[in-house]
């Protein structure tokens, strides 16, 4: 498993943890990384996506909120809900990581560690961000791709 799906299963563990604790308690990263033993460039990767979530978690929470349907984000499980929100930051806030590449990932981390449909659901809810976020950049893609 490379570094950054590595990275990327620490981040939701960490996220999910942080949930089962409590809004009100402070998450302690030095806790978590004594139980989640992990290479240097793969905790750095991690927390940057944990600090990245953190930091946007309103905005990320909405978007993927006004995606569900006949579903309130409250009542997702709250490994889908870290795997939506890991996955939404970075199609918001990293565009050197391909919406494939992005997408692929959540779907695999949601099939090992959640259950039963949360694949496909991650999937429904990470097209539809991806489609309405990344379509200009694809647009132009093929727009430019026959000018060389």
């Amino acid at each position: 498993m490379g570094r950054r799906r590595e990275g990327r299963e620490a981040a939701i563990q960490f996220l999910f943890a942080r949930d089962m604790q409590g809004a009100g308690k402070p998450a302690e990263p030095e806790v978590f990384w004594t139980l989640h033993s992990a290479k240097a460039s793969t905790r750095a990767f991690a927390e940057s996506l944990i600090n990245g979530v953190l930091h946007n978690q309103a905005d990320i929470d909405a978007r993927i909120t006004g995606l569900l349907q006949n579903f309130r984000f409250e009542r997702l499980a709250s490994v889908d809900r870290n795997v939506l929100r890991v996955a939404a930051y970075e199609l918001l806030h990293c565009p050197d990581v391909p919406a494939p590449v992005i997408l692929n990932e959540a779907i695999d981390i949601a099939k090992a560690l959640s259950a039963g449909e949360s694949g496909s659901f991650v999937n429904g809810v990470l097209d539809k961000l991806a489609r309405s976020l990344r379509k200009p950049e694809a647009r132009n893609n093929v727009e430019t791709a026959g000018e060389d």
